[in-house]
């Protein structure tokens, strides 16, 4: 009887620190895991804000290319050019009532 009672006490504290030892060890894995969560969030959000920098630019080449496009000057060279249309001349003008 003796025996049991000299070891209960070095049971109860060997438990005690092993749970301790589980709670710390938990601990430890989960700020590890939150800290690559984050770390692979920035990431992503670098990503994710580069190419939204790539679209900007492409939106404003877009705009700027849509600009050429409709520039009369434009417009009038292809209309002579191609399908060889002209200001036209005074007697050419009617007016409808």
């Amino acid at each position: 009887m003796n025996k049991k009672r000299s070891q209960a006490p070095y049971l109860q504290h060997a438990g005690m620190w092993a749970l301790l030892m589980v709670i710390f060890i938990t601990e430890l894995l989960l700020y590890t895991w939150f800290r690559v969560q984050c770390t692979q969030i920035g990431y992503e959000t670098s990503r994710a804000m580069e190419t939204q920098q790539r679209q900007i630019m492409l939106q404003n080449n877009l705009k700027i290319e849509l600009a050429r496009l409709k520039s009369p000057e434009r417009i009038v060279k292809i209309a002579k050019d191609r399908f060889g249309l002209d200001i036209p001349r005074a007697e050419q003008i009617m007016s409808l009532p």
